[in-house]
């Protein structure tokens, strides 16, 4: 039998202080033996230039996020506000996922990709550090792919906003 982890108040007071700081929004897929897997995150950052990397933590090391992990490549997608539904479905266990109309295509290497997002980077891991019940991932970024700048999606306060998009910023 597993034991459900207790919160601390510790932790209970980290999950608020985060609720209320802003954090950018990304689908993060992969294709696994079973089919494409994808989930919604918003712990992604860039860690260094040289080698290109980035670095996101996942909750659970199963379903999608399992998958994920066990994956030799996958894609991170940096969304805006267009997508914030398909964010949303990405964040719900079960939604239907990687439909034609929600434009998800394939790439040549076999990910799932979503082309209208801001920026997707293909990745590898490097590596993975279990923390508690979540797995931070580093990753090698491979390959850089452009897609649509649109108004940018913050996750904050358990609801995604759009942000004002002004290229003069």
């Amino acid at each position: 039998m597993t034991t459900a982890l207790v919160p601390t108040p510790v932790g209970e007071g980290l999950k608020a202080a985060f609720r209320t700081h802003p954090a950018g929004v990304a689908i993060i897929t992969a294709n696994a033996p079973d089919g494409p897997v994808g989930l919604t995150a918003s712990s992604v950052a860039s860690v260094a230039v040289d080698p290109a990397a980035i670095v996101f933590s996942v909750t659970r090391a199963t379903g999608s996020a399992g998958a994920i992990l066990a994956a030799d490549s996958f894609v991170v997608h940096l969304i805006d506000d267009d997508h914030s539904a398909l964010a949303q479905t990405f964040a719900v266990s079960g939604s239907e996922r990687f439909t034609t109309e929600q434009g998800w295509a394939t790439l040549p290497t076999g990910e799932p990709h979503l082309a209208e997002a801001r920026v997707a980077l293909r990745c590898r891991p490097i590596q993975t550090v279990p923390v508690g019940s979540s797995t931070v991932v580093i990753a090698e970024v491979l390959e850089v792919l452009p897609g649509t700048a649109g108004r940018p999606l913050v996750y904050l306060d358990r609801r995604f906003h759009p942000l004002p998009h002004d290229t003069h910023l």
